[in-house]
């Protein structure tokens, strides 16, 4: 079990920690708030797609949902019916509603075990905060985390802008389903991901864009390629490759990588301005909750 999204406290007189609890199979994470509240109205509506529309899930996602409590949780949860009157449905077993029953009771005893800690102020939230996100572990080397602004749809991708700071915006790809699935929407938290060997670090030119902004050259870059600007602040040289770090402002840094050839470039430099370029299908995107 872990508590999962702790939102820093409003800046106003009462402070408010909100968190989820989910359930965990090693290393997979199968039972989250919004799947045990699929599970209960599963078993209120008789039906899956019935039990979708009333916890706001598409109906291919509360699917894929049943099929991985299913098959994660250590024996059958949700049992199919097919036929009768009402031309088929679902019910929960024996095995799920205890779950459900027993889940309810820890999120009572776990909200007011948050409601204990909101007594100790900001700094309470803000900690906590952290240490969460200093949790968790990925093989990835650039982490950032942001508020959804906006999420562009389409019929199988979407486009999703991520704001990290007051200059920086990310922008991902990612498809219809999984934003369905990870019910991800505007003034959301979410985390982005991209490994260094999607990053290409490049020496930049004055005329380029030094202020951080997401930006790409024109003639040179795909569509869907960014370059964000900054201060090489960092350098490793490898077996035909270098690991370079750059500082695009105070608290966001990029690594990436560049061919051996360029390394020894001035305009890769310590100091000198250079640009880390990746395409938005390369990110990759996850929430706390």
């Amino acid at each position: 079990m872990s508590d999962a999204s702790l939102p820093s406290a409003p800046d106003h007189t009462g402070i408010e920690l909100t968190t989820t609890l989910s359930l965990s199979s090693g290393e997979q994470r199968w039972g989250s708030e919004r799947r045990m509240a699929l599970l209960a109205a599963i078993d209120t509506e008789g039906s899956i797609s019935a039990a979708a529309r009333k916890v706001g899930l598409s109906y291919k996602a509360a699917w894929d949902a049943v099929d991985m409590m299913n098959s994660l949780a250590g024996g059958l949860l949700v049992e199919r019916i097919t036929g009768g009157k009402r031309g088929g449905g679902a019910l929960l077993t024996t095995r799920a509603r205890e779950l459900v029953a027993w889940y309810q009771a820890v999120q009572a005893e776990h909200r007011r075990f948050m409601d204990v800690l909101s007594r100790f102020g900001p700094d309470g939230a803000r900690n906590l905060d952290l240490l969460h996100s200093m949790a968790l572990q990925t093989s990835a080397r650039n982490r950032f985390e942001g508020i959804i602004r906006r999420i562009e749809s389409g019929r199988v991708n979407d486009r999703l802008h991520l704001q990290l700071d007051e200059q920086v915006t990310l922008t991902a790809t990612l498809t219809h389903a999984s934003t369905e699935r990870l019910a991800l929407a505007p003034g959301r938290r979410a985390l982005a991901f991209i490994k260094a060997q999607a990053i290409h670090i490049r020496p930049i030119g004055a005329a380029d864009h030094p202020d951080g902004t997401e930006n790409s050259s024109a003639g040179e870059l795909p569509a869907d390629m960014a370059c964000w600007s900054g201060r090489v602040s960092h350098r490793t040289d490898g077996d035909g490759l270098g690991e370079i770090s750059l500082d695009i402002t105070p608290h966001i840094r990029i690594t990436g990588l560049t061919a051996a050839r360029d390394f020894a470039d001035p305009g890769l430099d310590m100091g000198s301005t250079a640009q880390a370029c990746f395409q938005s299908r390369d990110v990759l995107i996850g929430t706390l909750d």
